[in-house]
């Protein structure tokens, strides 16, 4: 698979340098990919013709970032065999897997992560290596195939250089050094440093794909932090008309730009019958009223998408690192088909809004768009990173 990053002037320096964050996929061989290194910006929008894996790579980052949160691999690999590229040949024990990776940087320098997994016969780590510039923080093997874990060196210096000793086979190790590296050296400091670098980079994900056929239903009041298919929105919505003003101000503005008729406000009422449980409208004025179940699918997918990118870790159902202020992470929305079902003006319009907030250094994007949209068109007027997948 190809890389091809072309567009117009980046956008500005990150807005927050000393932050975690991704900056680099790497998918040395995962699904339709091998060999692939994907750049990664403040705005970062993966294009190409269907099939060429863009979906697929978005999947490869949401699992490193559910990796980082301290996931087991059954729950982030739910069909493993999937993930293995085509045309992968067993070895003589039959053994088929593929490989991820991630550049993180942060205060640590840049961080590399490197992830093996045997996906055929079971569904294992068999090799994890976090690395920075001349050094080895972590590297783990497969040594005994009959055992549930992998043997793991990591980075010590003083009179011990590394320390050994056995890791689960189905978790990141990197997630693990904080809680098996005491801290004591100049070289243990460094591996905490650059593994929770890379856990705070991680877990400050949110995998977004509104789905409209579950956000036209209402929703309980209390479930106000928005997940990733966006089927709470009503509740969400509610939330932030409450706690924000400035940000409800900007995404009514977004909506009366991608609406069709009039909008002044976006509004929640109580459901007559059901207790605790609201529903979202448009007010088009003049006492007119339009439930959000009457939007189109394009019109649910817009404003779900608008309202992810106004708002932020408290409101997205995220794992946010808790021991680490949440000025010094940064928040990574990964959105699938962030153009699917949008007309030219609404993906426009929803592109530029993106490159804002990403400018201001509010959020981070990865948005796989369609190819020669007009997402795909914006994100290059606005200087975003773009990454032309090609067979």
């Amino acid at each position: 698979m190809t890389v091809l990053q072309r567009g117009a002037p980046p956008l500005p320096p990150d807005a927050s340098p000393g932050r975690p964050r991704v900056t680099e996929l790497r998918l040395s061989a995962f699904a339709r990919h091998r060999g692939a290194t994907v750049p990664l910006g403040p705005f970062t929008a993966l294009t190409g013709p269907s099939g060429s894996g863009k979906s697929s790579a978005l999947r490869a980052l949401d699992a490193l970032a559910r990796l980082g949160g301290g996931a087991h691999l059954d729950e982030v690999f739910r069909d493993p065999r999937a993930c293995v590229p085509e045309r992968a040949r067993p070895d003589a024990q039959s053994r088929r897997g593929f490989r991820i990776g991630c550049t993180v940087e942060g205060p640590a320098g840049p961080v590399r992560l490197d992830l093996a997994v045997q996906a055929e016969p079971e569904l294992r780590v068999v090799g994890e290596r976090l690395t920075g510039p001349g050094v080895v923080y972590l590297e783990t093997a497969l040594r005994d195939p009959g055992r549930r874990d992998v043997q793991a060196a990591w980075y010590t210096a003083g009179s011990v250089p590394v320390t050994r000793g056995p890791l689960p086979d189905d978790l990141l190790g990197t997630a693990l050094l904080p809680l098996r590296v005491a801290g004591r050296t100049d070289g243990q400091r460094q591996v905490l440093a650059a593994a929770e670098q890379v856990v705070v980079g991680l877990r400050s994900a949110f995998a977004c794909d509104p789905d409209p056929a579950r956000m036209r239903a209402p929703v309980a009041a209390r479930a106000d932090r928005l997940l990733g298919g966006c089927d709470n929105l009503a509740a969400v919505l509610r939330r932030t008309r409450d706690e924000c003003g400035n940000r409800h101000a900007l995404l009514v503005a977004a909506a009366r730009a991608g609406l069709a008729g009039p909008v002044v406000d976006v509004l929640t009422e109580p459901v007559a019958g059901r207790d605790g449980a609201v529903r979202a409208l448009v007010d088009r004025g003049d006492g007119l009223r339009t439930p959000v179940e009457r939007l189109a699918d394009g019109e649910l997918r817009y404003l779900a998408l608008a309202c992810v990118l106004l708002t932020g870790p408290r409101v997205l159902e995220v794992d946010p690192a808790a021991e680490v202020p949440e000025a010094y992470q940064t928040l990574t929305v990964v959105a699938d088909g962030f153009d699917r079902g949008l007309d030219r003006t609404q993906s426009a319009e929803l592109t530029a809004l993106a490159a804002r907030m990403c400018a201001r250094g509010h959020i981070r994007l990865v948005a796989a768009v369609g190819e020669g949209s007009a997402a795909d068109g914006a994100a290059r007027a606005h200087g975003a990173t773009v990454v032309d997948l090609k067979p």
